[in-house]
């Protein structure tokens, strides 16, 4: 196989394919299914606290899922420089890559066999800590990847397509999943009762025994919904492998004085930086936007499930899977949109435009209690959480300098990206925790927005077109 050139058309859109390929797990996983799954396993359990029991320590079940996650960002924010360090030394950023998708995957099928009973609660985290590591570790090489298949005056339509078609795909996925658990009878899982019942049973115990083998079904398919994830990931991911290329083959191998040569290239970008003005600055803001955005799209559902008056728990569980296809949904526009007015607007007009209206739905996030009022909010998530990525990622490509070690800076973007993450949850946490409200902490994150907006505004010679 001849490899594409830079800019080929065939190469843009299998780079962009792996959206479509990892986007499932960040939908299924992170934001809808699993969460529901996780509740339901833990509200089966003697405690109305939903205490887990892990690492000898009684842990809340929220706040367990919550430590591990954070856990996992502080390790990608480790482990990437390294690896990209490796993958740069030897130029094989696709077998990284291929590497972590593969670990995801095992992950998400991980996840059918999850438990929170102590005997299988920490190989049940391990699985989740794996799907989590393996998406977000494959990123910053997926990432690196743009810079080198496209030019620069391709970059914000291509990045928008990738992300684009990561929403459409997930939503796909998404509602097949959604159907076998809302409707298991319909995907052969079985919902029947025994015929003692059937014969003996009362109108009511009929009634409840079905409701009973439903919700069980319902499970089950949950659990299966894990495998499928895993399944696509790795399947649809295999297109992307075929065409990206290995990288700069530099004939080297890996030895022991090479591992932390990745440290070693993390401090190289920092001082680089001290020499590009723009760049750095726009990383500041980048970090300090991201890091409120980051947290918004993480603690949603669960604000949206605590904040909003459902009426009931089914009208609270619909309303917050349709809240979420909504963004998802209205985030394939976003991209698009964003794109367009870059073009016309210059990056980081768009990107101060984009973070104001961020401001405005802090404020609107604090008053808002009905579910029409929660539908509204997610419809503008979507739109400015589409273009907010793809443009952020498409913008630091552009300001990178010529340089052949783009897998080191986009390891530097994920490291300044993954340690928002964590500083953007424990400071909505701590607001939370001593205040009582999740409102408050949204509120709070309005002033992350004003620093952004500021930073973006210091950053010179914007790039028109």
């Amino acid at each position: 196989m001849n490899p594409l050139k830079k800019g080929d058309k065939k190469l843009l859109n299998a780079w962009a394919f792996y959206d479509w390929a990892n986007s499932v797990y960040t939908l299924t996983i992170a934001s809808s299914v699993f969460p529901i799954f996780y509740s339901v396993l833990c509200s089966k359990g003697v405690s109305e606290l939903k205490t887990v029991w892990a690492f000898g320590i009684a842990f809340k079940s929220t706040a367990l899922i919550t430590f591990v996650t954070a856990f996992t960002f502080l390790v990608v924010a480790f482990m990437s420089p390294i690896l990209s360090g490796i993958a740069d030394y030897v130029g094989n950023k696709k077998s990284f890559l291929k590497f972590f998708c593969y670990l995801g995957s095992t992950g998400c099928i991980g996840l059918y066999w999850f438990d929170v009973t102590p005997e299988k609660i920490h190989l049940s985290l391990l699985f989740y800590f794996m799907g989590l590591i393996g998406y977000w570790g494959s990123l910053v090489f997926y990432n690196s990847y743009l810079p080198d298949i496209a030019f620069p005056e391709q970059q914000d339509r291509i990045s928008a397509k990738g992300f684009s078609l990561g929403y459409f795909g997930s939503v796909l996925l998404l509602v097949l999943n959604l159907g076998m658990v809302m409707y298991p009878e319909w995907f052969g899982f079985d919902i029947s009762i025994s015929n003692s019942i059937l014969e003996h049973g009362s109108e009511i115990e009929i009634n409840n025994a079905l409701k009973i083998a439903k919700e069980a079904a319902s499970f089950k398919a949950m659990k299966i919904s894990f495998i499928t994830v895993g399944i696509w990931w790795v399947v649809f991911s295999q297109y992307s492998f075929y065409w990206l290329p290995k990288g700069v083959s530099t004939g080297r191998k890996i030895t022991k004085s090479v591992v932390f040569n990745g440290l070693k290239e993390l401090k190289h970008v920092l001082n680089q930086l001290k020499l590009n003005l723009r760049l750095k600055r726009y990383l500041y803001a980048f970090f300090v936007f991201s890091m409120a955005v980051q947290t918004i799209m993480l603690i949603a559902v669960y604000f949206g499930e605590e904040e909003i008056a459902w009426g009931s728990d089914t009208k609270k569980t619909m309303g917050l899977i349709i809240s979420i296809l909504v963004i998802q949904l209205v985030a394939i526009l976003g991209a698009f949109l964003t794109s367009k007015m870059s073009s016309k607007f210059g990056n980081i007009k768009a990107l101060i435009v984009v973070n104001f209206i961020w401001m405005g739905l802090c404020f609107y996030a604090y008053l808002m209690k009905t579910p029409m009022q929660f539908y509204i909010a997610a419809g503008f998530v979507g739109l400015v959480m589409g273009g907010v990525q793809a443009l952020a990622r498409s913008t630091y490509s552009k300001f990178l300098p010529e340089t052949e070690d783009t897998t080191s800076y986009f390891s530097f973007y994920d490291v300044a990206e993954k340690i928002g993450i964590v500083i953007g949850m424990i400071v909505f946490a701590f607001i939370d925790q001593i205040t009582g409200s999740m409102r408050n902490g949204i509120l709070f994150l309005f002033i992350f927005f004003l620093i952004g907006i500021v930073l973006l505004f210091r950053v010179p010679n914007d790039i028109e077109n």
